[in-house]
C-alpha cells in the first residue's frame, strides 16, 4: 500500500482483485493509499478461504442432521455418532489446511517487501478480538451447550441420542473456531509502511469478528431439537436464537469499526 513502485517480484494480482483491494481501502477510510498486488493477493486468499470455511461449517450442519436422520431413532446406532465424530476431525484438518495456506501466501507476500515497517506489532487477543466479543462468543457456546445438557436429561432416548449429536457438532464449531482464533493471534505481521500495517491489523479484526457470528451454534439445536425434543426445550431453543440475534446486532452497533479498533491498537503500541 505503499505509493512507490512495487519491485518486480511483487505478488501477481488480477484487475479485479486489484479493484476490490481499492474498494476496500475507501470502505476503511484507506482511501489515500493505492491498493498493491501484495494487499490485492492478501484480500483474495481470505475471501476464499472465508468462503471455505463457511462450506466446511455448512458440511458440518449437514452432516449433523444426517446423523439425527439415520441414527436418531430406536434402534439406536453408533454407526452416525462414529461417522460424525469422523467427519469433525476431518473437518478440523481441513480448517488446519486452510489456515496454513492463508499463512503461506502471506509468508510469501513478506518476501517482496522492499522493506519492514518499524516497531511493528503482534496484536493480542484484546486488540484483535476485543473483550465484548470475547464474552459474546463464551455465551453463546454456553448457551448451546446448556440446550444439549437440558436434552441429555430428557427421558426419551431419541432426544438424548439428538443431544449427543447437538454435544459433537458444538465441540467440532468450537474448536475450529478456537484453531482460527490461534491462527490470527500468530500469523505475522506483514507491512512495509504505516498504511499497510494499519490495513494488517484491520483484516485481522475483521476475521475475529465474522468468527463469532454463530451461524452454526444457533441453527444446530433448531435443526436438531425444534419438533422433537418436548415442547419447552424446542421453546427454549427459539428464545436461544431470538437473543442471541439481539445481542449480535446491538454488538455490532455499538462497538467502534473495525477500522477505528485497528488505529487504537496501534496508537498505544
Amino acid at each position: 500500500m505503499t505509493r512507490e513502485p512495487l519491485p518486480d517480484g511483487g505478488p501477481p494480482a488480477r484487475a479485479a482483485d486489484l479493484r476490490l483491494a481499492g474498494e476496500w481501502l475507501a470502505q476503511h477510510d484507506l482511501a489515500g493509499a493505492r491498493p498493491t498486488p501484495l494487499l490485492a493477493s492478501r484480500l483474495a486468499v481470505r475471501r476464499r478461504a472465508r468462503l471455505a470455511a463457511q462450506v466446511i461449517l455448512t458440511v458440518l450442519i449437514l452432516a449433523s442432521a444426517a446423523a439425527a436422520a439415520f441414527g436418531g431413532f430406536p434402534p439406536h446406532r453408533p454407526l452416525p455418532l462414529l461417522a460424525l465424530t469422523a467427519l469433525v476431525a476431518g473437518l478440523l484438518l481441513a480448517q488446519s489446511l486452510l489456515d496454513w495456506w492463508v499463512r503461506r501466501v502471506d509468508q510469501r507476500a513478506s518476501t517482496t517487501l522492499s522493506r519492514r515497517a518499524a516497531h511493528l506489532i503482534q496484536p493480542g487477543w484484546r486488540a484483535v478480538l476485543g473483550q465484548p466479543y470475547a464474552v459474546f462468543t463464551v455465551a453463546t457456546f454456553a448457551g448451546a451447550m446448556a440446550l444439549a445438557g437440558s436434552a441429555l436429561a430428557v427421558p426419551d432416548p431419541t432426544v438424548r441420542q439428538l443431544a449427543v449429536i447437538l454435544l459433537i457438532g458444538l465441540l467440532g464449531v468450537t474448536a475450529i473456531i478456537a484453531l482460527q482464533l490461534r491462527h490470527l493471534l500468530t500469523r505475522p505481521v506483514v507491512a512495509e509502511d504505516q498504511e499497510s500495517l494499519t490495513a494488517d491489523v484491520i483484516m485481522r479484526v475483521e476475521d475475529a469478528r465474522d468468527l463469532t457470528t454463530p451461524n452454526v451454534q444457533w441453527s444446530l439445536p433448531m435443526v436438531l431439537l425444534f419438533g422433537t425434543a418436548p415442547g419447552w426445550l424446542s421453546a427454549a431453543s427459539v428464545a436461544y436464537l431470538i437473543l442471541g440475534l439481539v445481542a449480535c446486532v446491538a454488538l455490532h452497533a455499538r462497538t467502534p469499526s473495525s477500522a477505528t479498533v485497528a488505529r487504537r491498537a496501534m496508537s498505544v503500541r
